[in-house]
């Protein structure tokens, strides 16, 4: 993920992470709009002509209102050559307008008490803000705006240039971002999961203003996007509102088609880093599957198991991981400092990692030896029942923690959406709930295997050296 208003980058991965009204229904809202109101969620999906996908859930806790923008946009939709185009033209759409001037928003959602940001990730790019209830229309207004007007002048494409050609240079001083990025690459051939969302250095120098322009006219369009908004209003008039400021629009035209193939890896990979810093590291990824799996939620208690349970969310807390099996033969035993284990949302195939922090007294193969063991234990006899319900007990109890907010709740209405629907997130907690220990091992046998995994270490040099 790359944040940019706080200019930080870096694929999303945390690795350590109301009872509503019943709900009315809505009768009519216009020829060619799909409806979906549900008692169960309490929310409202519409489909308007031109393909936006509006998504509403009524919060009276409190007097607050979070919008959220999500483009289905990301570095899985770039190439060599464009790499981290998708984050340079989220930070062009914070450039102004003809209506709304560079600076003038900063200025003005802060006195009116708001909060406004962004964030690229490798399927998505989303602008989200909170603000008071009775301040919100401002936001909907800039975003419908900056939708079809973004300016992309030159001296602008230029300054960004410099900013995250900083920041990339910035993050190279990070072991975790040279080690991800070195990890990722390995692991994948084809498929576009293999760049890191700020893109290479070489494609950051030579991306033009017509790059950006071009791909911020193919994906910043109605049918690629969802406008998610959740807080203290009524959707009637909310429905109206992004109708009358969305509605005319020109929908864009047919999407470009990603490249999913990805040849199944034969053999395990190792690779070392070397790079700046005091502090080893070792990472452990292995080839897991799309969100949409139900072999994705099983590898959640799986990875709560052994390493503690991870957030998927952006704002939630974290649980602590000491009852993990990781934690207890690695860091209890002082072979490594820290252990973490991390599952992202994805579209496609993608990694779970297991991140330690090698104690100074101890060789990357000490620990490595450990985790097969582990591994391998939960292969050949099934998890005991107590361990098992305290998994599970973590990472339902970390989902419920992230969930919570009216921030978190306008999160996951947009982010669900991203890769299924929101059926995803209501049906989360009753997922996890139903794992067995059959499934856990199964699904330790299908992924934690040697020929499924990239090893990646890091070893500080002193002079900031390079991948070998």
């Amino acid at each position: 993920m790359a944040n940019c208003r706080q200019r930080t980058s870096g694929n999303f991965a945390i690795l350590r992470k109301n009872t509503l009204p019943d709900f009315w229904s809505i009768a009519f809202l216009g020829r060619g709009e799909n409806i979906i109101t549900s008692n169960q969620s309490d929310f409202t999906k519409i489909t308007l002509d031109n393909g936006l996908k509006i998504m509403l859930k009524e919060i009276h806790t409190a007097p607050l209102i979070s919008y959220w923008l999500w483009y289905r946009v990301g570095s899985r939709n770039e190439k060599a050559g464009i790499t981290g185009i998708s984050h340079w033209t989220e930070h062009m759409m914070f450039k102004g307008t003809d209506a709304f001037p560079n600076g003038v928003l900063d200025k003005t959602i802060s006195r009116d008490g708001g909060y406004w940001n962004a964030m690229t990730y490798m399927d998505w790019t989303t602008y989200f803000s909170t603000m008071p209830a009775d301040k919100g229309e401002l936001i909907l207004r800039v975003e419908a705006d900056r939708m079809q007007n973004g300016i992309f002048a030159s001296e602008d494409v230029d300054s960004e240039r410099s900013v995250i050609i900083a920041e990339r240079e910035g993050n190279e001083n990070s072991p975790m971002f040279r080690l991800d990025e070195a990890v990722q690459a390995a692991a994948y051939q084809k498929h576009a999961y293999q760049y890191e969302v700020i893109g290479s250095m070489e494609d950051l120098e030579r991306i033009n203003r017509e790059d950006l322009y071009t791909h911020y006219k193919t994906y910043y369009v109605p049918n690629n996007a969802v406008i998610c908004v959740a807080g203290d209003f009524e959707t009637e008039a909310m429905i109206k509102q992004i109708k009358d400021l969305f509605g005319s629009i020109p929908r864009g035209p047919e999407l470009p088609i990603v490249e999913q193939a990805e040849p199944k890896q034969k053999e395990e990979k190792r690779l070392t880093v070397k790079g700046p810093g005091e502090t080893p590291f070792l990472r452990a990824s292995y080839h897991a599957p799309e969100t949409t799996s139900e072999d994705f939620f099983i590898l959640t208690v799986l990875d709560s198991l052994l390493t503690g349970a991870s957030n998927l969310n952006l704002f939630g807390g974290g649980i602590s991981n000491k009852t993990s099996l990781l934690y207890k033969e690695l860091v209890q035993k002082e072979m490594a400092v820290s252990v973490a284990g991390g599952l992202q949302a994805t579209i496609d195939p993608f990694l779970y990692s297991i991140v330690m922090t090698i104690h100074p007294n101890h060789q990357p193969e000490d620990l490595i030896t450990v985790l097969d063991q582990q591994i391998e234990s939960v292969q050949n006899k099934l998890p005991e029942k107590s361990a098992l319900a305290r998994a599970v007990k973590q990472a339902r109890a970390l989902f419920a923690y992230g969930s919570e907010s009216i921030t978190n709740q306008a999160f996951w209405l947009g982010f669900s959406e991203m890769f299924d629907d929101y059926d995803w997130f209501t049906s989360y907690l009753d997922q996890l709930a139903a794992v067995t220990p059959q499934d856990v091992q199964r699904i330790a046998r299908k992924y934690l295997r040697p020929e499924n995994r990239i090893l990646g270490i890091y070893l500080p040099d002193g002079n900031g050296g390079a991948q070998e």
